[in-house]
């Protein structure tokens, strides 16, 4: 094993987060082809953090403070929107990189081993895609991007042994803040990657290292407590209950055991366990208890993200590459475990290339990307450098059920197997879903409410998104959800109650009348309008 160059690294990491992190700013706008809803939801939060206000005590929402905060930090310093994200990409970026740099030049087999890997974890960093194969730029879910790049130096601190022995100190401190990290971004990525690392520390029996870790990790937790109060540990975690009890979207997307053996991801999940088998049987022990026990972490993480993307596959091949035996290794039966292991880390690199490639060349992509018959998503003032295609802001398109009653088709209804139906006050609401126009769809409604004299109060949608203070003329709703689960945050700081007839999400406007219901709220239609009622929601005393 040869000894990487940390300065070539360094040179390497600093070139990929430079020139992709750099791309998007000549471009002069983020130009976004998907997930709009995503992104006003991502926007809400921003503005919320940079106006001062603190996620889960000003407003809910299961993502931690460290996912917008870096945005909040440019736009609260005069940049707008778009350009803000592209700043925060590239903060974040040049942050991780000594660290990436410390962890992987001392482990790394080789230099081009080391300059890949690293540059992938940039990629992570700044790119303008949330991973799979689809190629349309979106900045939604940046958040998981940024808690990968941070695992992929993380892991390897206690999967690979460094050269030139233990160093308690630097690397307890990149632990101890990288797990932080890791619960201010997305909790799901601690408590999924933590048990796998401690277990690495114990194992090795690094406990100057742990202890460092730890302390680090405090740290980190007293700055935020002194600050935001014990109150933002409780509401936080109450904030990942209501999610995690959320009956309109108990997951993103295919269930723990679909993201584990089905065809699209059997072939990783088996690279994987092929390589802790092939590891332990190689006489790396150690290693192969760590990875083993990351596994369910691994899958828990993906079962967590829309798209379930297995973003530990890049990781998983280079621990193979670097692990794998320096001679020949063969089993009882003559099988070559070095090759074995090649193999499987080869064939998880494969698994995971169109991924990879897909995020290393958004930002490239991004640059060239046409920008004729584009229009900004938001509508306030200052706000004009999110540009999406007119014809997915404007042309707006609605899903209507076939099989309401009074239709060809009523006497199927019973049948279709379709969830419970909105109900308000005893009346049934039209199953309809917009599924695109976005912009037509707000700017409209928060005009019609203006008009009608709700200009400056505070107005909650039944929905999935409360974002008509992006369109100008109403107020944003304290402790409100940017991304509803179909719970009833910010319903008693709510003026008025706003029941779309063609919600983003049929079943969050089903969910959220339904547990207004529940909770004995009194509900008072105040107008109906042709997009929407109106509605004053009282609790019963």
């Amino acid at each position: 094993m040869s000894k990487t160059d940390w300065r070539g690294l360094t040179l390497c990491l600093l070139a990929v987060a430079l020139v992709l992190g750099g791309l998007p700013f000549l471009k002069g706008a983020f130009y976004i082809a998907k997930h709009e809803g995503d992104t006003l939801q991502m926007a809400d939060i921003v503005f919320r953090i940079a106006a001062g206000h603190w996620p889960h005590l000003d407003f809910m929402t299961p993502i931690g403070l460290l996912a917008a905060a870096p945005i909040a930090l440019f736009v609260h310093l005069g940049l707008q929107f778009g350009h803000a994200i592209f700043a925060a990409q590239l903060m974040v970026a040049l942050i991780l990189l000594p660290a990436a740099v410390m962890v992987i030049s001392r482990r790394a087999r080789d230099d081009w081993s080391a300059w890949l890997y690293g540059a992938f974890v940039m990629v992570l960093c700044v790119a303008l895609v949330h991973g799979e194969a689809q190629s349309s730029i979106s900045i939604s879910m940046h958040y998981n991007r940024w808690a990968w790049a941070i695992a992929y130096v993380l892991v390897p601190i206690v999967m690979l042994a460094p050269r030139g022995g233990e160093r308690p100190v630097s690397e307890g401190v990149i632990l101890g803040l990288g797990l932080a990290a890791l619960v201010l971004i997305k909790a799901t990525y601690f408590v999924s990657l933590a048990p796998g690392l401690a277990i690495g520390l114990i194992a090795r029996r690094w406990w100057r290292t742990m202890a460092v870790a730890l302390l680090a990790g405090l740290a980190v937790a007293g700055l935020v407590t002194a600050l935001a109060g014990v109150q933002f540990w409780t509401a936080y975690a109450g904030d990942l209950l209501t999610v995690a009890r959320s009956s309109a979207r108990p997951q993103p997307g295919e269930s723990f055991g679909m993201v584990a053996a089905a065809p699209e991801y059997m072939g990783g999940t088996m690279a994987l366990l092929a390589i802790v088998i092939f590891l332990r049987q190689a006489g790396r022990l150690t290693e192969g208890m760590i990875l083993l026990v990351l596994v369910p972490g691994f899958l828990y993480i993906v079962f967590q993200n829309y798209g379930n993307d297995p973003q530990w596959l890049p990781v998983v091949a280079f621990l193979a590459w670097t692990l794998r035996p320096d001679e020949e290794v063969r089993t009882a039966g003559g099988f070559d475990l070095r090759a074995g292991i090649m193999v499987a880390g080869l064939l998880a690199m494969a698994f995971g290339f169109p991924s990879a490639v897909n995020l290393a060349y958004s930002p490239v992509r991004h640059y060239f990307a046409a920008t004729g018959k584009t229009d900004s998503l938001m509508a306030i003032a200052g706000q004009d450098d999110i540009k999406v295609l007119q014809s997915r802001l404007y042309g707006v398109t609605e899903m209507h059920a076939g099989d309401d009653p009074g239709t060809p088709y009523a006497s199927y209804r019973p049948l279709d197997g379709r969830k419970d139906p909105s109900i308000l006050n005893g009346e049934e609401l039209p199953y309809c879903e917009q599924q695109s126009g976005l912009r037509a769809y707000f700017e409209t409604v928060t005009k019609d409410m203006v008009a009608a004299g709700y200009g400056g109060k505070k107005m909650l949608a039944v929905d999935l998104f409360s974002s008509f203070f992006l369109y100008g003329g109403v107020t944003p709703v304290p402790h409100a959800a940017p991304w509803n689960y179909g719970g009833l945050a910010g319903v008693d700081d709510a003026d008025y109650l706003v029941v779309p007839m063609c919600p983003t999400s049929v079943s969050i406007r089903a969910s959220v009348l339904n547990a207004l219901k529940a909770a004995n709220y009194t509900l008072t239609v105040k107008e109906r309008r042709p997009l929407y009622i109106v509605v004053e929601a009282k609790r019963a005393s």
